[in-house]
């Protein structure tokens, strides 16, 4: 590679990486994010069923909604759910409209005795902060969008990271930290190990978490795409009253019926951002680790009961729901978390040192040895040729 073309890749990298590293330091705020569960036990804030034996008999959904319901008289049920791992439970969530809102009611009711267990608020506390920042740094879909350009500036800088990583480390050892030199030489070395050990992760990583932020318009597309062809006979309907409804225990069963071996993940009510003014809509999904991830709306008439539609996620729907647990380690139960907090924390090294790197620029160091083509102020870091 020639000189101009390693000052072009390096002016790259430079500003793709400083741009995005004070925002892809963000993965602090993931790295809580990944044992959230594990923290909502340890605070308390984790919601179980009381231990029965396993064929306790469950009382119907509908009493469920009513209960929830009698808590919250003056707001309808927009979503209900299951944990993954706990079918004893039910979660309610009530809105004052169907429309999608952040003014919303959460209730735990107990699927066996219908006692409510608790009220829990999902919009208040250390791990709602965290989520929030992760997420949207508190901004709704602009902040989403505007994470996911720093996305693509994350991913710009590890492909000229990894060009410039080649020439940089012609003449060095794989792996070698000049610990004997000036720290920031230490440093540069030690930032371009963690870069090129976590590249696939990290790549990974922010390509996942790039498509997550384009999840509000990806469903709206969908629903646009082909919920609106699938509800074109219902689209000057109003919205089913409740009193109206068919039993909703017997939409489930029936929704159930049509994909045998798959759990329920959540329902979604007749009116709301998932579902249509006529049908209730019930998502399941597998039982295997990947199939987990991967949901299957089941379309049912409110009123009659009867199923109208099954169709099948389309390509870019599959893509979001599999890049949503990866981006988390949320598939290989705690030995995976714990891979990925071990390489987050590689990540915040290598952002970390970059930052440094880029401060301390004004100190030069002896440059290694290096074919002629290297400019002495690239092979030195004057503007890191970093893998990260």
């Amino acid at each position: 590679m020639n000189s101009r073309k390693i000052k072009t890749w390096a002016w790259v990298h430079k500003w793709s990486s400083l741009v995005c590293t004070v925002f892809m330091l963000l993965c602090i705020t993931g790295l809580p994010l990944i044992f959230h569960h594990e923290i909502g036990h340890l605070l308390g804030t984790e919601v179980e069923a009381p231990k029965m034996p396993a064929d306790t008999p469950r009382i119907s959904l509908d009493r469920v909604l009513d209960i929830a319901k009698a808590k919250h008289p003056d707001r309808i049920v927009q979503f209900a759910s299951q944990p993954d791992d706990d079918d004893g439970l039910w979660f309610v969530t009530l809105t004052p409209t169907p429309a999608p809102t952040d003014d919303f009611k959460s209730v735990a009711v107990d699927a066996r005795t219908g006692v409510v267990l608790a009220q829990p608020k999902f919009d208040e506390g250390f791990m709602y902060v965290m989520f929030k920042l992760h997420v949207d740094l508190f901004a709704g879909l602009a902040g989403k969008l505007f994470l996911g350009f720093m996305g693509l500036l994350l991913l710009v800088a590890i492909v000229s990271g990894v060009v410039l990583y080649s020439p940089f480390m012609r003449k060095l050892d794989f792996g070698t930290v000049r610990r004997e030199k000036r720290p920031r030489l230490k440093w540069l070395d030690l930032h371009n190990l963690l870069g090129i050990v976590t590249l696939v992760w990290l790549f990974v990583v922010g390509s996942t978490g790039m498509i997550n932020t384009w999840a509000d318009l990806i469903i709206k597309y969908w629903q646009y795409d082909q919920l609106s062809t699938l509800l074109a006979p219902y689209k000057d309907e109003s919205v089913v009253a409740v009193t109206e409804r068919a039993s909703v225990q017997r939409s489930m069963d029936v929704a159930m019926q049509r994909a045998p071996g798959m759990k329920l993940s959540f329902i979604a009510f007749p009116g709301t951002s998932f579902s249509s003014p006529h049908h209730t809509t019930f998502f399941l999904h597998g039982s295997e680790p990947f199939t987990s991830k991967l949901l299957q709306p089941v379309l049912v008439d409110a009123k009659t009961a009867e199923v109208t539609a099954a169709p099948k996620m389309p390509w870019y729907l599959t893509g979001l729901l599999v890049s949503q647990p990866l981006h988390f380690g949320d598939y290989g139960g705690m030995p995976m978390q714990i891979l990925w907090a071990l390489l987050d924390i590689a990540t915040i090294i290598v952002l970390g040192s970059g930052l440094y790197l880029w401060l301390k620029r004004g100190n030069t160091v002896p440059a290694p040895k290096t074919p002629a083509a290297v400019p002495a102020s690239t092979a030195a870091g004057r503007t890191p040729p970093v893998s990260g």
